[in-house]
């Protein structure tokens, strides 16, 4: 058993992929060879390559890297993530429509109240009419709105960056 934090975790699952694949780009490369050398000297040109062995390798960073993904997944349904009621699992989920919340009511907010349409101009028995596009709700209300949804999702972001950082989860390793 290990014990680290979802951060160390999630380096370790980073380290551990990029030494499989190193491993996996490898064998590619030693699996096949091409040889112009003469029969007798074959063993010359053949890379070396045990076919065993790499896949028992292979098989070994398969099951360090679901004991990792399986532990983190876990500590995340099971881990609150501190003043938000929610789980880590929870909180990734929210974080992103949080974001998407922050960004229309950005936009919202940029609105003008009254805006004059440029070109749009007409005419209606002779008397020429301006045409004006109204806002259907309080720009200022969106800002402000859009300014708190921003605030909570820093503050859920630092939450969970502690939470990553300071809480332990056991990796079966």
């Amino acid at each position: 058993m290990t014990t680290c934090t979802s951060a160390e975790a999630a380096k370790l699952l980073r380290r551990l992929r990029l030494e499989k694949d190193a491993i996996e780009s490898k064998e590619m490369r030693q699996t096949t060879y091409v040889s112009t050398a003469d029969p007798g000297d074959m063993a010359l040109a053949r890379p070396d390559y045990d076919y065993a062995e790499t896949q028992k390798t292979l098989r070994e960073y398969e099951d360090r890297i679901l004991a990792v993904r399986h532990a983190l997944n876990l500590f995340n349904l099971t881990t609150e993530v501190p003043g938000t009621g929610m789980t880590i699992d929870q909180v990734l989920i929210y974080l992103p429509q949080l974001s998407e919340r922050v960004r229309k009511l950005q936009n919202l907010g940029r609105q003008l109240p009254r805006e004059r349409l440029s070109g749009r101009d007409c005419s209606i028995g002779g008397q020429r009419l301006v045409e004006y596009r109204f806002a259907n709700y309080d720009p200022e209300k969106a800002l402000s709105d859009g300014k708190a949804a921003e605030e909570e999702l820093a503050r859920i972001q630092t939450a969970l960056d502690l939470v990553n950082s300071t809480k332990e989860l056991e990796i079966p390793v």
